[in-house]
């Protein structure tokens, strides 16, 4: 059964809920919802970060980027199409406070502890063979500690509720397979694969919402369903 989707945090609603080009020429109506709205506001007219945004809506990076590409899309056709526009809809709490959001009101709420896949102070880019997590514990928008955990030799089948245990939120990694990608989600763990670098630096990225990285990344040898010419198969890779 799907999870329903939840609610975003929206500070308030729009003043302007209906625009038209002049002369009304099209009787194409593009709808916007009142969180894609609120998105732009947040990120192109407060400046705020993607990371500060998803904290502010109470909802993770991954749905702040999906609104954001939506909206903006739906932006650019009202303005290169000359279509109507009108703000309406979707699924939203207003929190009714006038000078914060409600996620940042409440105390330790933009608390996070990040996961990042290690080696040697890098990105280790395999997944399902990383022995060491750097997990490091973020406070509004700042690392205040960091440690490396070993995985004890454990196999990505069991990584994902390693990293649940250790009340992990973000994991910022190399390549992943598929079968990884489902046990974090089913964990409640946000992904961002494709990163590459030092360790240290690709969080802090991340806290500032500038984070590089690839969310259609796979293992290198993910794809490969025979031998590779050295006696290895996919399988004895770990990376599904």
């Amino acid at each position: 059964m799907a999870r329903p989707n939840k609610s975003r945090f929206v500070c308030r609603g729009p003043s302007h809920t209906e625009f038209h080009t002049v002369p009304e020429h099209s009787s194409i109506k593009i709808l916007l919802s009142v969180e894609e709205y609120e998105v732009l506001r947040l990120i192109d007219y407060s400046n705020r970060s993607q990371q500060e945004t998803a904290c502010q809506m109470g909802v993770s990076r991954t749905t702040i980027q999906a609104l954001y590409s939506s909206a903006r899309k739906k932006l650019s056709r009202f303005l290169v199409e000359g279509t109507s526009l009108q703000i309406q809809g979707g699924n939203y709490t207003l929190c009714g406070q006038s000078k914060s959001c409600h996620a940042l009101k409440k105390e330790g709420e933009n608390n996070m502890k990040i996961a990042v896949t290690y080696e040697n102070g890098q990105v280790f880019q395999h997944f399902g063979h990383t022995e060491q997590f750097k997990v490091y514990e973020a406070e509004n928008g700042s690392i205040k500690s960091s440690k490396i955990v070993d995985t004890n030799g454990q196999g990505h089948g069991a990584l994902a509720g390693f990293l649940q245990s250790e009340e992990i939120t973000v994991l910022i990694c190399g390549g992943i397979g598929g079968g990884a990608r489902n046990a974090l989600q089913e964990a409640g763990i946000e992904l961002y694969p494709g990163a590459s670098g030092d360790a240290d630096a690709q969080v802090t990225s991340f806290l500032q919402g500038k984070l590089q990285y690839d969310p259609d990344t796979m293992c290198h040898h993910h794809d490969h369903d025979h031998d590779h010419g050295e006696g290895h198969t996919c399988g004895e890779h770990g990376c599904h």
